[in-house]
């Protein structure tokens, strides 16, 4: 047992003085956040309480942030209408919540063109393999920091409508 824990031990002190610091589990206790706003051109996502902002991030968006996304794989940032439908406290991304895209609107454009609409998009942090990436690097995603996710997903249940503005 003491040879167990000497190892989880030297295993957790290789990975902090490699930098990795595991997800803060942050509690929030301030006005409920009625909605996200995203505004890609200006690189800026909102939390919302009725009509007072709470908050406001820099974000990271798609590798082609301009334009909607239109299928998997063309790396665009999607924009319309959405919720947060998902959470994920194992993400690769330190943290992340999940968008409900692709909705029936983006499902019937995709199927009108042939193709598949994707999917997996998330509001997320960096995560530790991911740090020294530029300002738009994701696949569609909605990057911050890993200290500001940790912040906004205190904040920001699940049910939360988004909306991403192009």
């Amino acid at each position: 047992m003491a040879a167990l824990i000497t190892r989880r031990v030297a295993v957790l002190g290789l990975l902090s003085a490699c930098g990795y610091r595991p997800p803060r589990f942050l509690e929030y206790d301030g006005p409920e956040v009625t909605d996200v706003r995203i505004y890609k051109d200006a690189r800026r996502m909102e939390l919302w309480h009725n009509d007072q902002m709470l908050e406001d991030y820099r974000i990271g968006l798609g590798g082609d942030p301009f334009g909607h996304k239109q299928q998997q794989g063309d790396s665009r940032t999607p924009e319309g209408r959405y919720i947060i439908d998902r959470r994920n406290p194992n993400s690769a991304f330190h943290l992340s919540l999940g968008i409900s895209y692709p909705n029936t609107d983006d499902i019937a454009r995709a199927e009108a063109a042939g193709v598949d609409p994707g999917g997996d998009i998330f509001i997320h942090g960096v995560g530790d393999r991911f740090r020294r990436r530029g300002a738009d690097w994701t696949e569609g995603c909605i990057a911050v920091s890993n200290r500001e996710i940790e912040q906004i997903y205190a904040m920001v249940r699940n049910g939360t409508p988004v909306v991403i503005y192009p």
